[in-house]
């Protein structure tokens, strides 16, 4: 029997998956416009960057069609795994955190030049550390909802607030199978309370002022191609709603932080990683440099 191997053991490419640039001039092809990074600071996001090649997604999605089995040989190696973390029981949501552990594609998408390049540029050319991977599955007719919510209102138990995530395609995402929704430069209101976050969509409006109830009327639906992803502040209020469609929408989310970033807490920071004291350095075998920013 293979033994099996936690893939955190390793900070660089395992695989083929992409090729890590040489030199400076070989960066260039993956850096992001003047005009995309201002957008992203006006707006809380950055939508429809190409990460993955067609046959990049063909393979994490044969590697997710493993992974979701509870009897995976490596399932002890996620943080979290729900196979169903609706809170609606005619709905479904796959919902899993630590997949970079266990399969050679979603371990290296960390270490993809075009993700880590795009992601140091929108922290202000800061270096890049990992903070915890994702996957959110909405099945065909039934997908359940991601509710409304802001991604550090999770994330207080790290400090001081300069983080980032980044959401990408593994299907198609478009208003039918349940894309992402954002609400513009809501990431200027400032943090609020938490929902439930696969639970009613718009428990979050209670938290609310009326002016900010306004400015929801100005959703912005994310459609986009698989392999594409998009980008957005830790303050950005976004949500996305149910799959009624007969396709289903799989994605999967990177969120990191700038290198700096400390522990706020003295409990486990994630489910079965040693805790890291309050007020030490965000580091080590589960908190990896992707980019160092030289």
């Amino acid at each position: 029997m293979t033994a099996i191997k936690d893939l955190s053991q390793e900070h660089q490419l395992v695989s083929n998956f992409f090729r890590w640039p040489e030199s400076e001039a070989e960066w260039e092809q993956y850096k992001l416009s003047q005009d995309q990074i201002d957008f992203f600071h006006e707006n809380g996001y950055l939508a429809n960057i190409k990460l993955l090649e067609e046959w990049q997604v063909d393979q994490l999605n044969e590697e997710l069609a493993q992974i979701q089995d509870p009897n995976h040989p490596a399932h002890h190696l996620f943080y979290e795994f729900h196979s169903n973390e609706s809170t609606d029981p005619n709905k479904a949501i796959f919902h899993s955190l630590g997949h970079w552990r266990i399969t050679p594609g979603f371990h290296d998408v960390n270490w993809n030049p075009a993700f880590v390049m795009a992601a140091s540029q929108l922290l202000d050319d800061k270096s890049v550390r990992f903070w915890h991977d994702q996957l959110f599955c909405k099945p065909a007719r039934h997908g359940g909802v991601v509710a409304w919510h802001q991604d550090y209102s999770y994330w207080t138990r790290t400090i001081k607030m300069q983080h980032l995530t980044c959401w990408t395609g593994l299907d198609d995402a478009n208003k039918s199978n349940g894309c992402l929704h954002y609400i513009p430069k809501s990431h200027r209101w400032g943090l609020l309370e938490k929902p439930v976050l696969t639970g009613p969509m718009d428990e979050f409006k209670n938290y609310l002022t009326d002016a900010q109830k306004e400015e929801f009327k100005n959703q912005v639906p994310i459609e986009m191609k698989k392999g594409y992803a998009s980008f957005h502040h830790p303050l950005m209020v976004h949500g996305s709603y149910e799959n009624s469609s007969e396709f289903s929408r799989r994605a999967f989310v990177l969120n990191v932080f700038a290198d700096g970033t400390v522990s706020n807490s003295d409990e486990a920071l994630l489910k079965g990683v040693p805790p890291i004291p309050k007020g030490d350095k965000m580091e080590g075998q589960f908190f990896p440099l992707l980019f160092e920013r030289k």
